[in-house]
């Protein structure tokens, strides 16, 4: 990566919003190559919900952070062109919130923004930032983006996959579940909406948990196809998302197969579910988890072994709702809130 001047302060009319950031793109592919600023606006998060479960800083927050105290912490990111054209590497949404400023005349300096400025840098030193700075940075893109971006450098620019991942420090199987999932919402999921503007992002998990071990098996044995659990996520049948992983459970057994077809996947698992024995029922709750982490330390390795060999049989599949559950319990209770 090319050496970058230190921090200037670049006026925000001089830049211009990077179209290749995938949220962006997103946008473009729907409106056109050249969408309005109120649709970039919105393609950067303008009122929506924080869709990383709470972790990370909100498009309003960061909003009203960067009001409270006159202007942003970080610099953001611009590679200055031969021709002179600044296009923003990272940093797209701080800009549409300064420029946003400036139009309905908020109080403060808005006419420009603090800047590292890199001269004619390459796509190699863009991917790093993008990369470290949304895929595993503070500033994370949504999960369909991310994928959308992983796909771009995988197929269309054709970037080795061991180099993305030295890029991103992610695992090889988590990125690569996340291209496929890509892939298969892409050919399936838009298949089958009624148009362009009905395709929502949001179900991009569901098509992240197909990739798991078993699950596509399970649906082709059941005599189904990946257009029919495409339509299953959009007719919400699957909700929430991640009972993809009791669909193998489901689909092969006659009285949850008709329940799921017909009122999805939860009621579904209310057919699988069997009650608890009486003994058990009557343990508090501490007894309960205590019961549980003896059970785990007694753990034979050949029934680990069953275990990894078949990781969607129904223990297995209870293994990792009782990893979810418990995972979220603890970041309720850890939380700053």
């Amino acid at each position: 990566m090319q050496n970058a001047n230190q921090v200037e302060f670049v006026p925000i009319e001089k830049l211009e919003l990077d179209i290749e950031n995938p949220r962006i793109r997103k946008w473009i592919e729907m409106y056109g190559d050249k969408p309005t600023p109120a649709q970039l606006y919105l393609a950067l998060g303008a009122g929506s919900v924080d869709p990383e479960s709470g972790t990370t800083t909100t498009f309003n927050s960061l909003k009203q952070s960067i009001q409270t105290n006159k202007g942003i912490i970080q610099p953001i990111i611009v590679n200055r062109h031969s021709d002179g054209r600044m296009v923003v590497v990272e940093g797209n949404t701080r800009v549409a919130i300064y420029r946003d400023f400036k139009e309905n005349h908020i109080p403060g300096e808005w006419d420009t923004i603090p800047a590292i400025v890199h001269s004619n840098l390459e796509s190699r030193g863009i991917n790093a930032i993008r990369l470290q700075a949304h895929l595993v940075g503070p500033r994370p893109w949504d999960p369909y983006s991310k994928a959308k971006y992983l796909h771009s450098l995988r197929d269309e620019q054709e970037i080795p996959l061991a180099e993305i991942i030295d890029f991103c420090g992610g695992k090889k199987r988590e990125i690569v579940e996340y291209i496929d999932a890509y892939v298969d919402m892409e050919k399936h999921y838009r298949e089958v909406i009624s148009d362009d503007s009905a395709f929502d992002t949001t179900r991009f998990s569901a098509f992240v948990e197909l990739q798991k071990p078993g699950i596509k098996e399970a649906i082709f044995a059941a005599g189904h196809d990946l257009d029919d659990f495409a339509r299953w996520v959009d007719e919400r049948l699957i909700d929430p998302l991640n009972t993809v992983r009791a669909l193998p459970q489901i689909l092969s057994n006659v009285d949850a197969r008709k329940v799921f077809l017909k009122d999805g996947a939860k009621d579904a698992r209310k057919v699988l579910d069997v009650p608890p024995p009486p003994s058990i029922a009557n343990l508090t709750f501490d007894q309960l988890l205590r019961e549980i982490i003896s059970r785990i330390n007694q753990i034979q390795y050949q029934e680990v072994k069953k275990l990894k060999a078949n990781p969607t049989s129904p223990a297995a599949q209870l293994i990792v709702e009782v990893k979810d559950a418990v995972t979220e319990l603890f970041n309720d209770i850890n939380s700053e809130e």
